[in-house]
């Protein structure tokens, strides 16, 4: 597993830009907001997601791994894969929770 960072090519990573890439790569996406202290303990999905992060920061724990997504990044977790995440710090994380399958 790996953080994928926006391509600041593509400019400012903005809620709008981040769902039609999402959607371009196949993905069906929902908007969620995350107040601080949000947390959610171990579990799986029987399917592919992505977590993307617009605003925020999220700490996502997955296959012995630490991963902190900031503004713009996202992290592909797969089928089966038990993983928990919390928002961190004082801001509300906004995410884009992408779904294949």
């Amino acid at each position: 597993m790996k953080v994928e960072r926006w391509n600041e090519t593509l400019g400012e990573p903005t809620e709008e830009k981040m769902r039609r890439y999402l959607e371009s790569n196949g993905y069906s996406v929902v908007k969620y907001d995350y107040p601080p202290g949000t947390c959610f303990p171990n579990h799986v999905h029987d399917f592919d997601k992505k977590d993307a992060v617009v605003s925020g920061r999220f700490r996502i724990e997955a296959e012995g791994h630490e991963f902190v997504l900031g503004p713009g990044d996202m992290l592909e977790i797969h089928a089966g894969v038990v993983h928990n995440a919390e928002v961190i710090g004082s801001v509300t994380v906004v995410s884009l929770d992408a779904s294949k399958g």
